[in-house]
């Protein structure tokens, strides 16, 4: 994601489902969909649905993203909670950005 995507702003698929434990930390609930999911769960038993466990960081910004505050206001909250650990800040939400559309994950408001 090139910087000029920093004023993007994320939702969060509506396919997927989360939760939040008492840490305050995320996890995503997947379903394995489609034909060889369904193979891959009968013949070597996968699970209908993945968990993705989310880190403290990741956790932060999956549920900071609302629908209205853009990748840059994302990664500067990030980097006000989180101080040096977040360095280098816009490259790493970037890239974290960057994973969560590849994935399905999110999706860009206005597209």
């Amino acid at each position: 994601m090139k910087r000029d995507k920093l004023g993007k702003i994320p939702v969060i698929s509506e396919k997927l489902s989360f939760r939040r434990d008492k840490k305050g930390l995320v996890t995503i609930d997947i379903e394995n969909r489609g034909f060889f999911a369904a193979i891959a769960h009968k013949l070597f038993h996968k699970p209908r649905i993945s968990h993705i466990h989310l880190d403290e960081m990741g956790s932060f910004i999956w549920l900071s993203i609302d629908g209205e505050k853009t990748v840059r206001e994302i990664s500067l909250a990030l980097g006000e909670n989180f101080g040096d650990r977040a360095k280098p800040l816009f490259e790493r939400t970037s890239r974290y950005f960057g994973n969560l559309y590849e994935y399905g994950f999110i999706k860009w408001k206005g597209r």
